[in-house]
């Protein structure tokens, strides 16, 4: 197992490097740059100097190599969009927590309480309870969640007066982080989980119904075993391996921050980054960003084979992964 980690980070640190020198040297055939004059209304002058100061002058394979040498030093070099030219590893230093937050609880929630309705689902087949669960989960996930959020601010905000509307909306406790547990976070993550939420309880839902049809759980309720033992020593137990293959890889989505719903709930997290660098044409957080969600994506998938293990004792690590 450990032979096998280690083969797999490796193979991880390969990935990042092949995804940033592709992402390198596709940004930087879009024509222009983060200080072209019709952007940003610099002139010949001082776009000069601004490029000159980050290395923007000098020419392209040159500036690859440099930035990998400041990679494998971790200086991911400096913002050139947000105001004070902040290094990106402090900048993502300063926002990413407040995403965690939000994510972590999305993803207690949302799986939480998908697994519990898909569960609910599987058990009463072609039932209203079944019905309505398909109904909540297509709801979810064809919704979008700026619609959601829209929404929950007039119910929660305005109609039942949950409070100052204006809390659920600039979120005065965001600058300086809310506590771990405060009610900031509750229409942030019920607007984030949702759609999480419906891919959970139909995923769960499906498996749990082809476990439950399954001879091995027939023969289990013939020997005259309670609901609950069965659920949770085979039901479960032979399901989690569909589930886990398509639920995990949500997690790092999760994690880094949707865009409408940090701007519409006044979150400053990671999210709105994704998108304004782009706009902006922040090449060293455009890089940043995007090593990250590589590192995040190669670690999910780890842990998504080493669970196969732990759950299945019929799959095995093997040199060529996971059999």
């Amino acid at each position: 197992m450990t032979g096998y980690i280690l083969r797999r980070l490796v193979g991880l640190f390969f990935v990042m490097f092949t995804v940033a020198t592709i992402v390198f040297f596709l940004i930087n055939l879009i024509p222009g740059g983060p200080f072209s004059m019709g952007e940003r209304g610099y002139t010949p002058e001082a776009m000069a100097n601004l490029e000159r100061k980050y290395g923007l002058d000098k020419p392209v394979t040159e500036r690859y190599f440099n930035y990998m040498a400041g990679v494998a030093q971790l200086d991911f070099s400096y913002s050139t969009a947000v105001m004070g030219n902040p290094t990106v590893l402090s900048l993502i230093g300063r926002t990413w927590p407040v995403t965690l937050h939000v994510g972590i609880y999305t993803i207690i929630f949302s799986f939480g309480l998908g697994l519990l309705m898909g569960i609910v689902a599987a058990y009463n087949r072609n039932g209203w309870i079944d019905n309505l669960v398909t109904l909540t989960a297509t709801l979810g996930i064809t919704l979008p969640n700026f619609i959601i959020a829209t929404l929950l601010l007039l119910i929660f905000g305005y109609q039942n007066g949950w409070g100052d509307p204006k809390k659920w909306i600039i979120g005065p406790l965001w600058p300086n982080g809310p506590a771990l547990l405060s009610w900031d976070y509750f229409l942030p993550v019920i607007t984030y989980a949702l759609a999480p939420m419906a891919v959970v309880a139909r995923y769960t839902r499906s498996s749990v119904a082809d476990a439950l049809n399954a001879d091995y759980v027939r023969t289990a309720r013939a020997k005259g075993l309670s609901d609950r033992v069965i659920m949770f020593r085979h039901v479960l137990r032979n399901a989690m391996i569909p589930m886990i293959t398509v639920l995990l890889p949500q997690i790092p989505n999760l994690l880094t921050g949707s865009l409408f719903i940090e701007v519409v709930f006044g979150i400053p997290g990671l999210g709105k980054f994704f998108v304004t660098s782009i706009f902006s044409r922040d090449y060293p957080m455009i890089m940043g960003l995007v090593l990250l969600v590589a590192f995040l994506w190669g670690v999910t998938y780890l842990i998504t084979d080493i669970l196969y293990t732990m759950i299945d004792p019929r799959v095995r690590i093997t040199g060529g992964g996971v059999s």
